[in-house]
């Protein structure tokens, strides 16, 4: 008998022992943002609020007192690679020390998981996206991707923009790269198959999705969806918040101060939702007011 109960806990440490452990992940639906301030002299804010999403993902947002804009920017981590998504949209790193923070978390990581080579990339070439690209460029262990669509097409081996989709490997840490212009000629979205997470840049967020190129906005809008009818996708990040909490309403322009700001992530739903209103607005640029977006062409 006591050999039988022996056997049998054996067992059940084995079987428990070879089960994938699952990582708890932050639920970005609730996760607080700093927003600002009314005055931003009394702001007591860090310049750049650090999220820790897993072990292997960061997300970091800009202090709107330090730039109204406040965008988003996402760091993951491979076995050979970190990347990170957008560098912000203040050049002054006293006042937005982005690469000191960023090579902080890399330092902190690679003490447990070795060194990495860090790619800075972007989702698309507008200044608050890209300011700080002057910290990183020279660094140690460093690569600064362009911001014209011929740099993207070179360094990720794209030879049908905007049409094909292609990998980025970080490592045992797989992205994909999917060309989305129509906000701007070099956007992207990137998608990582280990959480489940699609980035969509100024392209789909919470706010105003000021469409450049509308048929190429269009185009690129279906292309997502697509994707997303193929792919699983735990949430949809953009790089801003400019709505509200109550639908439809969204933030003043150049606003310093955000208390009731929409929630970060949006659904498949939402996304869907925006491709068939552009299918339904056809050919001519409209302006129109959805609950967690506006679609808003500029010239």
């Amino acid at each position: 008998m006591k050999t039988k109960i022996i056997i049998l806990i054996s067992t059940l440490v084995f079987i428990w022992s070879c089960k994938p452990l699952i990582e708890e992940t932050v639920d970005l639906n609730v996760q607080n943002w700093i927003h600002g301030s009314e005055n931003c002299e009394d702001n007591d804010e860090p310049p750049i609020q650090i999220v820790k999403y897993n072990s292997n993902t960061w997300i970091l947002r800009q202090n709107k007192c330090t730039n109204y804009e406040a965008p988003f920017m996402f760091l993951f981590f491979g076995e050979d690679k970190a990347l990170l998504m957008d560098t912000g949209a203040t050049k002054d790193d006293e006042s937005f020390p982005l690469y000191k923070t960023v090579k902080q978390i890399i330092n902190d990581w690679s003490k447990k998981n070795g060194e990495v080579e860090l790619i800075v990339a972007h989702t698309h070439k507008h200044g608050d996206h890209y300011a700080a690209d002057g910290q990183f460029k020279g660094k140690p262990n460093t690569t600064v991707i362009g911001l014209e669509v011929e740099d993207l097409k070179s360094f990720y081996n794209i030879s049908n923009w905007p049409e094909e989709i292609v990998d980025f490997e970080l490592g045992n840490r797989l992205m994909k790269i999917i060309p989305i212009p129509g906000h701007q000629a070099s956007s992207i979205a990137v998608y990582d198959k280990s959480t489940k997470i699609l980035l969509t840049g100024d392209t789909f967020y919470p706010g105003r999705l000021y469409v450049k190129d509308w048929n190429a906005f269009k185009k690129s809008i279906e292309r997502l969806e697509k994707f997303t009818d193929n792919y699983e996708i735990s949430t949809i990040l953009g790089n801003h918040i400019e709505m509200t909490q109550t639908p439809g309403v969204d933030y003043p322009i150049e606003t310093i101060y955000q208390p009731k700001e929409h929630q970060l992530p949006l659904s498949v739903q939402t996304l869907k939702e925006l491709s068939s209103a552009l299918t339904k607005l056809g050919e001519t640029p409209t302006k129109e007011v959805h609950d967690s977006f506006i679609i808003y062409p500029v010239d």
